[in-house]
């Protein structure tokens, strides 16, 4: 059965048959994801609960008989191609890359592919900590593997993987799972409890009366790179140091509060405050999970907050359109609590919003944000969204 085709694919149908003269037969998507907690543990074997966007990225496509790839991109106005039996990185076309990165991937996993025409564009805003890139991996997988026949070579988890290599490995960027993880495998209204180690993951109903309003401050993230790295650093020296009496732990997902207390000696009040951020967040995503199979949404917001002020205070990847972002959407009647999201220093914040109360909160970043940082802001308000999808047209 056709899918129903909405105004944004039809822009694709059409962009399809202008540039390659025929109609497309498939279409792929992979969404964007908010986290609603969980920030920087998932480096540290920890747990992330993000929920998926109505925001994605979308090919429409259609198989070759040979090995080449075209792709034409709606956004950047032009057309990259490569050939499936020489895959390289292309630094003229960085988008490109993770299309090329998706496809050696599942290449190296022993999938065989068959070339594409397709045509690419996404609403996830670029560089907004919303993951577009691993939208872009996911919905080129999917477009690959539709193509070539093989829609069940692989499971959704496996997918995730082979999205996060594609992206570690080839493009050159060391992220973790948790973007392609929801990316492929988020649900309509649920969050997504993923543990980082295990890769085990569950869905956690969000109650009905909820909805998701996310701020983008449209301030630079040009920190975000270096301080990442740095946070890692810190990070792993911590687990260093604390393996001296700690002996069988793995990262700081094994530590619990208790123990960082009792040790704290042990580690640099830099190193110390870095632990303290992410052995507390693990705690507070569980505790979140448990606020909304209860319903309790003040609780939930209240950890959301709080790991806000563990984010700026101890871990000190906030700034002050972040802050200013933050405030603006805890000011307004029905905000539960609100954090920033993604690795920091720019990027977005979302506030957990009573349902009817969205234009309140968007209405308080209009008023107040821009007074603050001399910025006008984008404001999107959702629910959480199913995860990839492909299908024939």
């Amino acid at each position: 059965m056709s899918p129903s085709i909405d105004e944004r694919t039809q822009t694709l149908i059409d962009e399809f048959q202008k540039h390659f003269g025929v109609a497309p037969q498939y279409i792929s998507r992979g969404p964007g994801r908010v986290n609603l907690i969980g920030e920087h543990t998932d480096y540290n074997d920890g747990f992330v609960l993000p929920v998926a966007l109505k925001r994605d990225v979308r090919f429409v496509l259609r198989p070759r008989a040979d090995r080449q790839v075209r792709v034409y991109s709606l956004e950047f106005g032009e057309e990259g191609s490569f050939d499936l039996d020489a895959l390289h990185f292309d630094p003229n076309r960085l988008w490109l890359n993770y299309i090329q990165g998706m496809a050696w991937s599942l290449e190296q996993e022993g999938v065989r592919l068959i070339g594409i025409d397709a045509v690419v564009s996404g609403n996830v805003p670029r560089g907004s900590g919303l993951s577009s890139s691993a939208a872009l991996e996911i919905a080129a997988a999917h477009a690959f593997l539709i193509a070539s026949g093989q829609s069940a070579a692989l499971s959704g988890p496996r997918i995730a993987q082979l999205a996060q290599r594609a992206e570690n490995q080839f493009v050159g960027v060391n992220c973790g799972i948790m973007d392609q993880f929801i990316s492929e495998l988020g649900r309509a209204n649920h969050a997504l409890l993923i543990d980082c180690r295990s890769l085990d993951y569950q869905l956690v109903p969000m109650p009905e009366a909820v909805s998701l309003v996310i701020g983008n401050t449209r301030a630079s993230r040009s920190l975000a790179s270096s301080a990442y790295n740095e946070r890692r650093a810190q990070c792993e020296e911590g687990v260093r140091l604390l393996r001296q009496v700690l002996p069988d732990i793995r990262a700081l997902r094994d530590v619990s509060l208790e123990q960082l207390e009792a040790h704290r000696n042990l580690l640099s009040e830099t190193v110390y405050r870095r632990c303290r951020h992410v052995v507390s967040e693990n705690e507070r995503v569980l505790h979140c999970v448990a606020a909304l199979q209860q319903g309790n949404l003040a609780e939930a917001g209240g950890l959301m907050n709080a790991s806000h002020e563990s984010l700026r205070n101890d871990y000190e990847v906030s700034s002050p359109a972040l802050d200013a972002m933050v405030e603006a959407m805890r000011s307004a009647e029905g905000c539960y609590g609100a954090r920033l999201t993604g690795a920091g220093f720019g990027g977005c914040a979302v506030a957990l919003v009573q349902a009817g109360c969205e234009q309140a909160v968007a209405d308080a970043i209009f008023a107040h944000y821009p007074k603050a940082t001399g910025i006008w802001p984008e404001v999107y308000t959702t629910q959480a969204a199913d995860g990839a999808s492909a299908e024939r047209l």
